[in-house]
């Protein structure tokens, strides 16, 4: 059984410390129903692979990298770095990164750190902030945003699998003060206003309500914390969104792509304040794309064969769009 409580401890007595208790007991409940009462069926496995990772003396982490780093001053031998990479590959499929694992290289399916070096020249200052990271996946971002400085990062995604490769990266950290939680948006407690940074990227146009994602995000934030958002978006006037009949890019759970002057209303509709579009840009298939460490389906499948502008449905191709604003 994975000990959750283990994994947990030092958050849930943070949370405590920062006048978050009905939150710790919140979560206390949820993840004992998440891994004690309804266990995923492949929790064995990853947690097998987790623990079948090698135990490194002197491990260390350079987080300002392309590639989340891990590195040891002491030289690895083959054995030891067949053993890495096995159990590394038993968290397979790798889709958030990279990530450098002493000297074991994950080349994931998308480059992340592409987005981190678009959006981190418009961020303000993360050091010493508290931050939130909705969707974080693997929580390849959480980490960049620790080397940036923050105090504290929290990633929320409900996926298991993001949560054992966290942990992956986690287990040569020791105690540091970034967590994933495998929980979704609106398991969060409402009105916390506590966090100075909160980050949604690719999660808005997988919520059927966009307005309501946008308030949720909102009351996370103290008063004068920054939001940044990234998210598909569509050419079009204020007021325009395009809404996919059913898939978009092969994806069932698309509903809005707003132009960007509709969602700067979003966002003013919302409550948010001095919103403003820092990056727009394409997806293409160098930044998302299936490698070895992630051999399914990626983007060349899920565009026009004979169009590779639009999707397989024929929608205009994926353009995203970051913005920042202000509670």
């Amino acid at each position: 059984m994975f000990d959750w409580q283990h994994c947990y401890r030092t958050l849930l007595t943070t949370l405590e410390q920062q006048r978050h208790q009905s939150w710790a007991d919140q979560l206390r409940a949820q993840l004992t129903r998440r891994f004690d009462e309804l266990p995923h069926g492949d929790i064995k496995r990853w947690q097998g692979a987790l623990e079948s990772l090698p135990t490194i003396a002197g491990a260390q982490a350079d987080l300002n990298q392309p590639a989340i780093t891990l590195y040891s001053d002491q030289p690895l031998g083959t054995d030891v770095l067949s053993a890495l990479e096995s159990g590394l590959r038993g968290l397979m499929p790798w889709r958030k990164g990279p990530f450098d694992f002493f000297g074991v290289g994950i080349d994931t399916e998308w480059r992340s750190d592409w987005k981190w070096d678009r959006i981190a020249p418009w961020l303000s200052d993360l050091n010493g902030r508290k931050v939130l990271d909705v969707g974080c996946g693997s929580g390849y971002h959480c980490w960049r945003m620790a080397g940036a400085g923050a105090r504290q990062v929290i990633g929320i995604d409900p996926g298991l699998l993001f949560l054992f490769q966290f942990l992956s990266v986690k287990k040569y950290l020791g105690d540091v003060p970034v967590d994933l939680l495998p929980i979704r948006m609106e398991d969060m407690p409402r009105k916390l206003e506590t966090f100075d940074t909160t980050f949604s990227m690719g999660v808005l146009y997988h919520r059927r309500s966009p307005l309501d994602h946008l308030m949720e995000l909102r009351e996370t934030l103290r008063e004068g914390g920054e939001l940044v958002l990234e998210t598909l978006v569509a050419d079009g006037p204020k007021g325009f969104s395009l809404m996919p009949e059913d898939r978009y890019g092969m994806m069932r759970n698309v509903w809005f792509l707003p132009s960007c002057d509709t969602l700067l209303l979003w966002l003013a509709r919302a409550g948010f304040r001095n919103a403003r579009i820092v990056d727009v840009t394409d997806t293409t298939t160098r930044e998302q794309r299936t490698t070895d460490w992630m051999r399914f389906q990626s983007l060349a499948d899920f565009l026009h064969p004979e169009d590779p502008t639009r999707t397989i449905e024929g929608y205009p191709g994926p353009k995203r769009a970051t913005v920042i604003a202000v509670r």
